[in-house]
């Protein structure tokens, strides 16, 4: 297998490795869903967390990556508690909404919303300028997140869209918040430190939680089960296979690629919990897959129409 592997072009294992990672996060929409119908938001994170730390522990070991930490100065542990921070918000936001709207997929669509809000702040904060290929994106992603949120039903102005669409938001704008953050300040940490900063700070923000609520750490076989599962597949093969990916192909083609993954979850929901979006939600959710490939498009114009100045 090792051999098979080695003898594999790099795009092929950059595709391959890309593959496996969108599967990966795609089921961690549906087995943390099943999860958080029989646990508390905190029990969720504390066992959830704990899993992907270990398994992430264990990865970092065997590759050395902490030999690098003793080169940190007091500035790169400041950073890294600020990304531990805003990933705290961010993932609290995405498990909330996870928890709270009826379908996954809809929440895996509605993700997408992150590369307009990094370009939006790259705008602000960063002076970047958007092309045309970027406007047209933009626009549909914003039009997508419309109909993937809007609620056909709504009587009163505050029911017009579904619940939870708000932690959507929340957790775009803070996971853009962080890649904004990432672009200010040229950091040496590796892929592995940075998930193991987050899920750090993601356990021990669960553990407190748990310990302020008063929440038994006893929890059911089969709540347990979809954590493990679910935890295997997020905090750990997703990252670590996300990492290689883009070892062998452009980050480019790689978000293209991850931009797909509420397909997989439309998918996975139906067969799970026999639910499927309805027909504006699929519309959304095709349009906030174009509106991605066109800002990634137009972001890479850009970027080799400023290298041959």
């Amino acid at each position: 297998m090792k051999y098979f592997w080695q003898a594999l072009p790099d795009k092929t294992k950059g595709y391959i490795l890309t593959l496996i990672s969108v599967l990966a996060v795609s089921n961690v929409y549906i087995f943390s869903k099943a999860a958080l119908q029989e646990l508390k938001l905190p029990q969720f994170g504390f066992y959830w967390f704990a899993i992907g730390l270990i398994l992430s522990l264990v990865f970092a070991l065997q590759q050395k990556s902490f030999k690098k930490v003793k080169e940190f100065s007091k500035r790169d542990f400041l950073l890294l508690l600020l990304f531990g921070l805003i990933e705290v918000a961010s993932t609290t936001f995405f498990f909330k909404a996870i928890n709270t709207m009826p379908n996954p997929a809809i929440v895996a669509f509605m993700g997408n919303l992150t590369p307009v809000f990094v370009l939006i702040l790259g705008f602000v904060i960063l002076k970047e300028r958007f092309n045309k290929l970027e406007i047209v994106g933009i626009f549909l992603t914003l039009s997508a997140a419309f109909l993937l949120s809007y609620n056909p039903k709504w009587i009163k102005p505050e029911e017009i869209f579904i619940d939870g669409s708000i932690y959507i938001l929340l957790f775009a704008l803070f996971g853009a918040s962080s890649a904004i953050l990432m672009k200010l300040n040229v950091v040496k940490f590796t892929p592995i430190l940075l998930t193991i900063n987050r899920i750090l700070y993601l356990f021990l923000f669960s553990l407190l939680m748990m310990k302020i609520q008063g929440l038994s750490f006893h929890i059911s076989g089969s709540a347990l089960k979809n954590v493990i599962i679910g935890a295997f597949l997020g905090p750990f093969l997703t990252a670590t296979a996300g990492l290689y990916a883009i070892k062998y192909i452009e980050v480019s083609r790689k978000s293209i690629l991850s931009s797909t993954k509420g397909l997989f979850v439309l998918v996975g929901s139906y067969f799970y919990f026999n639910k499927i979006p309805g027909g504006l939600q699929i519309l959304g959710g095709l349009l906030s897959i174009l509106g991605v490939i066109l800002i990634i498009m137009g972001r890479q114009l850009l970027l080799r129409k400023n290298t041959k100045k």
